[in-house]
């Protein structure tokens, strides 16, 4: 029963995910933009019909297909870790939550309500040849806007990384174990 408490996490995300986008959405119109630190965080209303930073390939059909398929993955990912460390199974409860919520408003809306708004960094990547493959470069000058459930997908993705990029994994000796102090 205790691997089932780290879905309290995913629970809480979901739910803070799904009240800040009605909340939004009962309140603003669709574009609307409030400043709430000058230029560089505002929230405004989009409505993202296909995946994060806006990516669009194929259609909403598809991308709830996947959601749908990568929520269950992950879901009998975390039930088939419940013996791992609980940084790990915690980082996976927040990308779970973070899927799912972003999943209902797939299948109850047809698109992503997104409407947290901030000014990172400016993104500029000059196009460039590899080989005999050329890349068109990319410029972005402010952060899509994002929402909860994109949050917790982030920020279990940045501790999952953490913690397998430097997990200590136990050594192997060939001496054998014991109590005994010699």
């Amino acid at each position: 029963m205790k691997h089932i408490r780290v879905l309290w996490i995913s629970l809480i995300v979901l739910i803070l995910d799904q009240i800040t986008k009605w909340i939004v959405k009962t309140n603003m119109d669709l574009y609307e933009s409030i400043r709430v630190w000058g230029s560089f965080f505002k929230l405004t209303y989009i409505e993202n019909p296909g995946m994060a930073f806006g990516i669009r390939f194929g259609d909403n059909m598809f991308f709830t297909l996947f959601a749908i398929i990568a929520s269950i993955a992950i879901l009998i990912y975390m039930f088939k870790m419940k013996g791992e460390h609980p940084i790990a199974r915690t980082a996976m409860a927040l990308i779970f939550g973070g899927a799912v919520g972003n999943l209902a408003d797939r299948v109850t809306r047809g698109s992503v309500v997104d409407f947290l708004d901030v000014e990172f960094f400016d993104v500029n990547i000059p196009a460039f040849k590899l080989l005999f493959i050329e890349f068109p470069g990319y410029y972005m000058d402010r952060w899509p806007v994002f929402n909860v459930a994109d949050m917790g997908v982030t920020i279990g993705m940045v501790i999952l990384l953490v913690f397998v990029l430097f997990e200590k994994e136990e050594q192997p000796t060939d001496e054998p174990q014991s109590d005994l102090v010699h």
